[in-house]
């Protein structure tokens, strides 16, 4: 049952970073697919796969997306 609510979790991040128009949230709302992805590993027993996901890909990925968009320059107008 937990599983199904973590797959919910994790499908509704997704989608929230698909529909952000801010390339900021977008890239931190990618943590939340991760972290449940993470989860998951956890909840079928492979722990070490789960911590590397939980590093990578609720960890790493969102910062360096984070970095990559505050390095680069906006064009065009704000809304």
């Amino acid at each position: 049952m937990i599983e199904y609510i973590v797959m919910i979790i994790g499908v509704l991040g997704s989608i929230l970073a698909l529909a952000q128009r801010d390339l900021l949230k977008a890239a931190i709302l990618t943590g939340i697919s991760g972290g449940c992805v993470a989860i998951l590993f956890q909840i079928l027993l492979a722990p070490d796969v789960a911590l590397t996901q939980a590093i990578v890909g609720a960890a790493i990925v969102p910062v360096f997306l984070a970095l990559a968009i505050y390095k680069t320059q906006r064009v065009g107008k704000d809304d």
